[in-house]
């Protein structure tokens, strides 16, 4: 009982109280700061490296690079990608988030001059040789013709 009425007797006096808020007070406002000040480890910056851009560019630029292959033809080129940013933990158990060169998982490849082997493998050839990739990650079918 001799406790609770000291601890009582802290309160009362109001010192106790208005040191609590504003230790919260202060709590709050590091809080609001390290929000702006970078602080976070999180890193969402749109300029950086846009996995699905670098597919397209690289679809358009394989496309553009077939149809001069001779007996191609029309081109349409589908490739599947892995992994863009992987977390790796530092000393200080924080996140920081490096980008990493994707992984090209496969390669489809339409063209006009699917159905003759000889185009068939010369576009295997360019496209194994051009992404650094086995051959048994890409496909090359004839493209379907437009009525």
């Amino acid at each position: 009982m001799l406790k609770k009425l000291n601890f009582q007797k802290l309160f009362k006096d109001g010192k106790m109280k208005n040191f609590i808020i504003a230790v919260g007070v202060l709590g709050v406002l590091l809080i609001f700061i390290s929000s702006f000040s970078g602080f976070n480890t999180e890193q969402n910056d749109k300029s950086d490296y846009n996995v699905a851009q670098y597919r397209t560019d690289l679809q358009d630029s394989l496309s553009e690079m077939l149809t001069r292959i001779e007996g191609v033809g029309n081109v349409s080129v589908l490739l599947t990608i892995e992994n863009s940013v992987e977390g790796v933990y530092l000393e200080n158990n924080s996140i920081k988030t490096k980008e990493i060169e994707p992984v090209i998982r496969g390669v489809i490849v339409a063209c006009g001059g699917g159905d003759d082997p000889i185009v068939c493998e010369r576009v295997l050839d360019a496209v194994t040789k051009a992404l650094n990739i086995s051959s048994a990650k890409v496909s090359v079918t004839k493209l379907q013709e437009q009525e």
